[in-house]
């Protein structure tokens, strides 16, 4: 088994699926810019939904990519051995093109080649479906493994729980999927020992979804036209595996954000510490310290960093972001660091993620900014709660802070419960952290209601909103370039059904005469319905002809430019509206600062 470094196994990755005929392609933000139905891109997948849908995608029919990916539902358990706030994931997919047959051979070729990962196939278990009342036993799976190579006794037939996939939504397309595993040299569990159990035997490094059904209203299932293939390998899992370490935080990923804290803090880290958060040493404890640190400052990095990146706020993303970097600064005073520690901890992991993606590398200024704006926000936030719990002491009744209390100090002035307590402790006083767990339960899922009614659906929305939304972005940034200069770029967007986001560089408030003047291009271009044309070329083809777009891809693909007219020449890979006839009329609701260089629109169609 090669022991490879980060930037060696992503290499290695595109290479391979490059040899196998595959478009390489970016990663996609990890802010998803037309899709109202989620907060961050979670998946490889996510994506490339229109495209496993039955879009044709301008690369063609065989992809590979390496996506940045953002998940928060395990906040808490991040320090243990494997989560992470942030990810990147090995994809490849097949749309309509090859199937099991060729996947499951590109799997076993990557795993277990000399040439690429050079894995003993004596260590690799794979999972396959079982079979149900919806979908029969994935049998021509396992017979594919035992042609490649894989041995009987560990093909392990499982339930949906453990091996399909989907649909995202109540209707889509799902699938049976195989996953591929790392047999450790422990013993079973028990006899019935399998990649279903939690023993730590079996360790996941890759899985095949594919999609071959379609779950209609009525619950049940039909053999889908297009049958995809999509796949993904956790870049810090498999790194983990690689290099034989027990935790991800072990890694060349994660080592030199650890070794800087290490550096601020005067602090050893302990490698192989138990993930345990009680009766834990002061050293295992510091170590889990600083991997939360590392991970949470590594996520926001990623966030501001990012084409879309998105800056602290009470709401939606910046909601997370806000959270994780206050979250970080809290640990970074148990690690006694001092205040402008966490600027060189993010500068770490900036210098990690430069040269992968080009993004980090321009807005390291924008990210280094937000990061001490948050950071100085927060210790006002701080202050304020102190004044509040000395207000709160001259009322109380008994030795004892109720947890309603202990809650109120941690969602209105973000004071965390921990440093309640302490505080408490110089006091003489309790805190009834049983009080505060429920109120804090009952908070969350409030919160997971609310989100859940917010974020219903699919993974993606292309609705007539949204879709005639999107197309308005389009000439509002044109519009802006006319108005306030060349220099008026985009820097993110978000759109939902009822309204768009678009944030670009200026360094201004506009005028009064300027808003009215970008309304204006924009409706006389809705006004000439004008037929919007969309046209596949090389990259370097959208370059020469001035599209607007990102190009700072590595990567030779092709891609979309839609054109409005003589408005408006962008690429874009979201929806669009055949003519500007349909939008209606535009309206800026508001402008605003996003953040220093940074202005915000939100506008309506009606």
């Amino acid at each position: 088994m090669k022991n490879l470094n980060a930037k060696q196994l992503r290499q290695l990755w595109l290479d391979f699926y490059k040899s196998k005929n595959h478009a390489l392609i970016n990663s996609a933000s990890v802010i998803p810019e037309n899709d109202p139905t989620v907060l961050f891109t979670t998946a490889g997948m996510q994506p490339l939904v229109p495209y496993l849908m039955g879009q044709k995608h301008p690369a063609g029919t065989r992809l590979a990519n390496i996506q940045k990916c953002i998940r928060t539902g395990d906040i808490d358990a991040v320090g243990d051995t494997s989560h992470c706030t942030f990810f990147e994931m090995l994809g490849n997919w097949s749309l309509g093109d090859y199937f099991k047959k060729e996947q499951i051979e590109y799997s076993w070729e990557f795993l277990t080649s000399e040439k690429y990962l050079g894995i003993d196939p004596k260590n690799i278990a794979v999972s396959v479906f079982e079979g149900d009342n919806d979908a029969p036993r994935d049998e021509e799976s396992a017979k594919i493994w035992g042609c490649v190579g894989m041995a009987k006794e560990r093909i392990f037939y499982l339930p949906k729980a453990h091996n399909w996939w989907g649909p995202a939504g109540k209707t889509g397309p799902c699938g049976p999927d195989t996953e591929m595993f790392i047999v450790k040299n422990i013993p079973d569990c028990n006899p019935k020992c399998s990649p279903a159990c939690d023993c730590g035997k079996y360790l996941e490094i890759w899985n095949n979804v594919f999609m071959q059904y379609f779950k209609a209203s009525d619950g049940t299932f039909s053999a889908l036209a297009q049958k995809n293939v999509d796949t993904g390998m956790g870049l810090e899992r498999t790194l983990c595996i690689l290099q034989q370490k027990n935790s991800v935080y072990d890694t060349d990923i994660f080592l030199p954000i650890i070794n800087k804290i290490e550096l601020l803090s005067g602090k050893k880290y302990q490698p192989n510490i138990c993930p345990d958060t009680n009766a834990q040493t002061a050293d295992e404890q510091n170590s889990r310290f600083m991997r939360i640190v590392a991970d949470h400052t590594r996520a926001a990095v990623h966030m501001i960093g990012d084409h879309n990146g998105i800056t602290p706020s009470n709401v939606d993303q910046g909601y997370v972001l806000r959270r994780l970097l206050r979250r970080a600064i809290r640990f970074i005073k148990k690690l006694e660091i001092n205040e402008s520690g966490l600027i060189e901890i993010a500068k770490a992991a900036i210098e990690i993620y430069k040269d992968c993606y080009d993004e980090i590398n321009q807005n390291q200024d924008k990210i280094l900014d937000q990061i001490k704006k948050e950071q100085d926000k927060f210790e006002k936030t701080i202050q304020q709660g102190l004044k509040e719990f000395d207000k709160l002491k001259m009322y109380l009744v008994g030795d004892t802070i109720s947890g309603k209390t202990a809650f109120k100090l941690y969602d209105t002035y973000g004071f965390p419960i921990e440093m309640t307590a302490e505080i408490a402790k110089e006091n003489n006083l309790k805190v009834d952290t049983d009080g505060f767990e429920k109120a804090f339960s009952e908070h969350q899922e409030k919160s997971k209601d609310g989100a859940a009614a917010k974020f219903a659906g699919g993974l993606s929305d292309d609705s007539e909103a949204v879709t005639s939304l999107h197309t308005a972005t389009h000439l509002l940034h044109a519009a802006l370039k006319v108005v306030l200069g060349e220099g008026a770029n985009q820097k993110g967007s978000n759109i939902t059904a009822e309204r768009l986001r678009f944030d670009f560089s200026f360094d201004r408030p506009m005028e009064k005469g300027e808003i009215e003047r970008v309304e204006q291009i924009v409706n006389n271009a809705i006004d000439q319905k004008i037929d919007i044309v969309c046209q596949e070329m090389e990259l370097s083809e959208a370059k020469k002809l001035g599209a607007i777009g990102l190009f700072e891809s590595k990567y030779a693909q092709k891609v979309k430019v839609y054109k409005i007219g003589d408005y408006s020449l962008e690429l874009c890979g979201g929806p669009h509206v055949e003519n500007t006839k349909v939008l209606g009329k535009f309206k800026i609701e508001k402008e605003q600062s996003s953040s220093a260089g940074v202005r915000r629109i939100k506008a309506t169609l009606s």
